[in-house]
């Protein structure tokens, strides 16, 4: 019996014909994974990873004003545009002594959260990066990045910690 040889191109064509066949591989693994955004987040006191980073993209259309229902807190001004709807839910399962959320942006973004007790705002806690830190209640608080300027969306990332 004699060997029989095949074209290079014909006997790759054939490998990768039978693994995709066979599920040994997918072109989907091929394909970079990029990190989740617009997450939602449960924790607890004593929270691991801490930090915990979740991403989104800032901006909207509607005034921060208006989603917070004032234009001033004692965190800082309701300023900024964003989504009807928040861009984070986060439930603390435990009453924080202290717990911060900073945004981190290479562009000018705000922050508005809602939740048990009241709206708080930010516009400016490090540089053009909002934040807002102190005492938090147990409970659900919905919260929103915005973009300082209304016709601008930037990518984003929320840090949450117990650290002081």
């Amino acid at each position: 019996m004699s060997k029989q040889v095949l074209p290079q191109g014909v006997a790759l064509l054939s490998i990768i014909t039978t693994a995709l066949t066979l599920g040994i591989y997918s072109p989907a693994q091929a394909q970079p994974i990029s990190p989740p955004i617009f997450e939602n987040v449960s924790i607890g006191k004593k929270f691991s990873p801490n930090p915990l980073t979740v991403r989104g993209i800032s901006g909207g259309s509607v005034p921060g004003k208006k989603v917070a229902d004032r234009a001033e807190t004692a965190n800082g001004p309701c300023v900024g545009f964003v989504d009807e709807q928040s861009d984070h839910t986060l439930v603390l399962k435990d009453f924080f002594n202290y717990l911060s959320l900073q945004v981190h942006s290479p562009n000018d973004t705000t922050i508005i959260v809602r939740g048990p007790g009241g709206s708080w705002c930010n516009d400016d806690s490090e540089g053009k990066n909002p934040g807002i830190a102190g005492e938090w209640l147990a409970g659900t608080y919905k919260v929103w990045v915005g973009s300082f300027d209304q016709t601008k969306s930037y990518p984003y990332i929320l840090r949450i910690t117990e650290n002081r």
